[in-house]
């Protein structure tokens, strides 16, 4: 397995094994190699596998991802050796542990084994049968005889007074059977299987469990003897007992008097055992019942006694199988997420504009995995280009998709409208046309002609930009001619501002993740606070981009980021003054 190895860090020579198709570097909690450097971006660079070869990608960071001490940009492939630098962290790349053993299943999921191959069928199991607690059958007689009782949570793991050989053979049985034993309905059938065996003289049993939400009762798994198959039948006194009161019982005359008892039986015919399955915590997870219905076979309280040991080492499997399937459901989710958050990068702009006497730089860093900020360069026909910011209301899933829908829609009414206030008007009313829910979106754009340094401004409720003179003073701009972000009144038709760039100007796009950083002291970066850095910040775009995020770092401190964070500096340089 490839790894990555530590060269200069806090623990040198400590080895990061690169699993799965993607691996995210950097500071935010959720990436699979979290580094603890005030340089790094909270995802910094990924490294992807593709079919065995490892690709090395910077994700936007502020501070770059070096290879070899050479800064990269798009899908670098890595070698065995290369080096790596993020930060002030270098770690050194290996594409295989060639003194490693073969591998004993640590990092590999064990094959399952179930009752059942797949594609068989077993008639004598009644497989995940779901049964709403109204539906659990009444018990037809409730004075049933509870011949023996006592609290299973108190019980020791192992109670004492049962034959040496029961208890040594019943655990074997059932521990062996549940050792290669992982997903849930493998692990109760398995375990019913082995009560079987334990115990002979069962004609049937089963196994609820209460799930943990909504506490809805689930017949997960029931056995009768014989391979015959009937309807699973609940005793729901006795099983109401064992839950609410964490007790197990042994009862006799369990369904002496019900129409669908087996002919000829009379009383005393049947007994019932059943015993909670109680956690660590001392809730009741569910509970076991057994039946036998023969005056040669009754269960006795020796057996009750071994059903209660062998409970507390069902719960452990039955815990461990939650958590094996709670850990591939949020698999699944981050292996979407994954791929959202790469479509979602493929909408935003892979390279900045090249524009003759200005530059510009841009910085997007969401909260989640994907996020509802937005930013673009739209290069228009007449030699034009467009400077677009926006913030979608909320975060992650949602968000991410409403900015994938504003996307598109920007660039047909940028090209179709024939003004910035037109265009602005447009993309309106057809978001409050097709609706967006309670959500709505605050939108900015610039419109730059290059060769006359005029440059239109448009703005939807969104953070007014912030201009810095050539004299080094900032202020934002444009608050009067805002409108209502879109999607809140169709009717709200938008104005234009406009003015001439002067050389040495400087104008910076952001959203309110910026401004609403948060300190530990609960105080907000705020507006005001970012103009003033603005006004004393490096000149040029990428350097001023960079110190805004540093400096929001360093107010932030522990704390984590809380919103989507976009940035975009337009700088005309002095040097090309007309």
């Amino acid at each position: 397995m490839a790894y990555l190895q530590l060269v200069k860090g806090n623990r040198p020579g400590q080895r990061f094994h690169l699993r799965g198709e993607r691996n995210v570097l950097g500071r935010h909690p959720s990436c699979e190699i979290v580094l603890d450097d005030s340089l790094v971006s909270r995802q910094h660079a990924q490294i992807s596998n593709r079919r065995g070869e490892f690709f090395l990608e910077d994700l936007r960071s502020r501070n770059r991802t070096f290879l070899n001490g050479i800064a990269i940009g798009g899908k670098t492939q890595l070698g065995d050796a290369d080096e790596v630098k993020i930060g002030e962290i270098v770690f050194q790349f290996c594409d295989a542990l060639a003194s490693a053993p073969a591998s004993t299943g640590t990092d590999e999921m064990p094959t399952l084994a179930g009752p059942v191959g797949p594609g068989e069928t077993n008639p004598e199991w009644s497989i995940c049968q779901k049964v709403t607690a109204p539906d659990v059958a009444k018990d037809p007689n409730p004075s049933s005889t509870i011949m023996f009782k006592f609290d299973a949570k108190s019980a020791p793991s192992m109670r004492l007074g049962v034959k040496p050989e029961v208890k040594l053979r019943a655990i074997l049985e059932i521990v062996n059977a549940l050792s290669n034993t992982i997903e849930l309905d493998d692990v109760l059938h398995t375990l019913l299987a082995g009560l079987f065996k334990v115990f002979p003289q069962v004609d049937s049993g089963w196994i609820v469990l209460t799930e943990r939400e909504d506490h809805e009762t689930v017949v997960s798994a029931s056995r009768a003897g014989g391979g015959a198959s009937s309807p699973v039948r609940i005793s729901n006194p006795i099983y109401r007992q064992a839950v609410d009161t964490g007790s197990a019982l042994l009862s006799s005359d369990v369904l002496k008097e019900s129409p669908s008892s087996a002919a000829g039986a009379g009383p005393g015919q049947q007994s019932t055992m059943c015993a909670p399955l109680i956690n660590k915590a001392g809730r009741a997870l569910g509970v076991i019942q057994l039946e036998s219905k023969g005056l040669r076979s009754q269960i006795t309280q020796d057996d009750l006694d071994v059903l209660v040991s062998l409970g507390s080492q069902a719960v452990l499997a039955i815990e461990n199988a939650r958590l094996h399937e709670d850990l591939l459901r949020r698999s699944d989710i981050e292996r979407q997420l994954t791929f959202a958050a790469q479509v979602q990068l493929g909408f935003l702009p892979n390279q900045r504009p090249n524009l003759p006497g200005y530059e510009c730089y841009d910085y997007y860093e969401p909260a989640q995995t994907v996020g509802g900020d937005y930013f673009d360069y739209i290069d228009l026909p007449d030699g034009r280009i467009a400077i677009s910011v926006a913030d979608v209301a909320g975060k992650g899933i949602p968000a991410a998709l409403l900015m994938a829908r504003l996307y598109s829609a920007v660039r047909l009414h940028l090209f179709t409208q024939p003004t910035p206030a037109a265009m602005l008007s447009a993309l309106n009313t057809e978001i409050c046309r097709q609706g967006i829910g309670h959500r709505f979106i605050t939108f900015v754009l610039l419109l730059l002609d290059p060769r006359t340094h005029e440059l239109t401004i448009v703005n939807a409720g969104h953070m007014p930009p912030i201009l810095r003179s050539p004299d080094g003073k900032a202020a934002s701009m444009g608050q009067r001619e805002s409108g209502v972000p879109l999607g809140i009144s169709q009717k709200e038709q938008y104005r234009e501002l406009k003015l001439r760039v002067e050389p040495g100007t400087a104008i910076t796009l952001y959203t309110d993740g910026v401004t609403d950083a948060m300190n530990p002291d609960g105080e907000t970066f705020g507006r005001a606070r970012l103009e003033q850095f603005i006004a004393v910040a490096p000149t040029t775009a990428g350097e001023q981009v960079k110190a805004i995020m540093r400096d929001i770092d360093g107010f932030c401190g522990s704390c984590l980021q809380q919103d989507d964070m976009c940035l975009v500096c337009l700088h005309r340089l002095s040097s090309n003054a007309t």
